[in-house]
């Protein structure tokens, strides 16, 4: 109890401190508000404001959603169409390499083009981000059976199904959440810079909005609410992870 409670109390207490190093220091060097608000104005935003935060979060997190659902799912059977046929690996590999060397800022506008500002371009640009660090981390996984488990279940003709589900899955698993955990991020990330490129509602559109209009406050609130939606995907995965893998 002490130890899970220092966990807590340590990563808090120093968040406190750097918000009233914050506090003090805007006071103390008198930083105008259009620059560097004071936490206290940004907490006033959130109670002011609640609603207009609330009402451009709700986009951003189907948008981050659906991508994270989206471009996992894709990177998953691919992932698993390249361990079963190094011909489809060779062929689309490097392909897929070349797409994730493609600044996400520069094919964003691409997307937007093709799909419109609606939501579909933001799913497929949040979708996008996520996809490579998951095909790479599952390839692995699936590749990770060690080559004495595969003759034995070549020696005793299991199918290729059973290896797969019985095998290949299960060590993949570690591999699968650990890219989960960084895509539950980058798909917030992929969200808001679509919605930096063309959208009316959205935590993006309203960083874009509150910046043009010097609204500081409300900059650094939707950064925050970012931020903690980031942190709340992140922690869903870390949850699913451990109930799925008690190994």
């Amino acid at each position: 109890m002490r130890k899970r409670a220092g966990n807590v109390a340590i990563p808090l207490g120093t968040a406190v401190s750097l918000l009233l190093i914050w506090q003090l220091g805007v006071r103390l060097f008198e930083v105008p508000t259009y620059i560097a608000p004071a936490p206290t104005d940004v907490l006033a935003v959130f109670v002011n404001e609640f609603s207009l935060l609330l009402r451009n979060f709700w986009p951003t997190l189907i948008e981050s959603l659906s991508g994270f659902v989206v471009g996992n799912l894709a990177a998953i059977l691919i992932a698993v169409a390249f361990v079963h046929s190094r011909t489809v690996e060779r062929a689309f590999f490097p392909i897929a390499v070349f797409i994730n060397t493609i600044p996400i800022l520069a094919i964003a506008p691409i997307l937007v083009l093709i799909f419109g500002a609606g939501m579909t371009a933001k799913v497929v640009i949040a979708a996008l981000i996520c996809f490579f660090p998951t095909l790479v981390n599952m390839v692995r996984g699936l590749q990770a059976v060690s080559p004495q488990t595969l003759e034995l279940a070549r020696i005793l003709s299991a199918s290729k199904a059973e290896v797969f589900w019985k095998m290949r899955l299960p060590s993949s698993l570690p591999f699968l959440f650990s890219a989960l955990k960084i895509a539950a991020t980058t798909c917030v990330i992929g969200a808001i810079v679509g919605e930096w490129i063309g959208a009316d509602v959205g935590l993006g559109a309203l960083i874009i909005d509150s910046t043009f209009n010097f609204r500081s406050p409300l900059l650094y609130a939707t950064v925050f609410v970012s931020s903690g939606l980031s942190v709340l995907l992140f922690t869903a995965v870390s949850v699913t992870e451990k109930l799925v893998i008690r190994w």
